[in-house]
């Protein structure tokens, strides 16, 4: 079942949702209307009522993302030059989102994930791409800077030389270069790039996915907290994980050898 929204549209796979980028003639490039979409979109895929554990995004066509869709700025208007203010009112406000979904998110990168295309393919906790895909900090490119958190990101991903490298000058990035680097998970054909993330992602949903939603939180602090900020926010979420019914089912079926059947609660 297909649900469409402007620029986007998801469909289910039973508890996966696939949340596809969807203006193939501009590789995907992020316009306003958009981000938009995929706001939207992703209010329906977290709604409890649409029965979702798992997301997969990608993008329609030869690419994943190009970058943003330079058709919507007109550099010599006073106004455009305010690049600021529409990272402010519609690309953080879809970035933050994505961080704080509820269900694990696996990215299935085609072709070009480059500039905030980058940045929404990093969102993902599982990164798989096909062996012609690539990554592009283009900024420089167009004499604006990273954005994106591609700055927060990047060094704690890749350790600052290489983060500093790719954004100062603006080469491509293969996949495979992106593998060996630490940056994605997976590479794989480009034939199977749906059906191995589906893969993925199923097993995920089939998980405890109210756990896995800890877990997520529980990585994406980390990098800003001390050794015991961290370990009391471990002792937190262990305390609410052990109070879920999926630890009930998952350590009966440990003890009755047989395989655990969470529903995320």
């Amino acid at each position: 079942m297909r649900k469409d929204f402007e620029r986007a549209h998801v469909v289910a796979h039973g508890t996966v949702a696939v949340l596809t980028l969807n203006h193939p003639e501009t590789l995907n490039a992020a316009s306003v209307g958009m981000v938009g979409g995929l706001t939207e979109a992703l209010r329906h895929v977290s709604d409890p009522q649409s029965g979702f554990r798992a997301l997969v995004i990608t993008g329609e066509g030869r690419g994943f993302c190009s970058g943003a869709n330079l058709a919507d700025a007109d550099p010599s208007a006073v106004d455009a030059r305010d690049t600021g203010n529409a990272l402010e009112t519609a690309y953080h406000p879809l970035l933050r989102r994505l961080r704080d979904l509820n269900m694990p998110i696996v990215t299935a990168v085609n072709g070009a994930a480059a500039g905030i295309g980058m940045s929404i393919a990093l969102m993902g906790d599982i990164i798989i791409a096909t062996r012609s895909a690539y990554f592009l900090q283009a900024f420089a490119r167009i004499g604006l800077v990273p954005d994106g958190g591609s700055t927060w990101l990047l060094p704690r991903l890749i350790g600052l030389a290489r983060a500093r490298e790719l954004s100062l000058l603006a080469e491509k990035l293969p996949a495979q270069t992106a593998l060996e680097w630490g940056l994605i998970n997976r590479v794989c054909d480009d034939a199977t790039l749906i059906d191995d993330a589906l893969a993925l992602a199923r097993r995920l949903a089939d998980g405890p996915t109210a756990t896995l939603a800890m877990i997520r939180q529980l990585y994406r602090d980390s990098p800003n907290n001390s050794y015991e900020v961290q370990i009391d926010l471990e002792r937190q979420m262990q305390q609410r994980a052990g109070r879920t019914e999926d630890f009930v089912e998952g350590v009966t079926a440990f003890l009755q050898k047989r395989p655990a059947k969470f529903r995320g609660h």
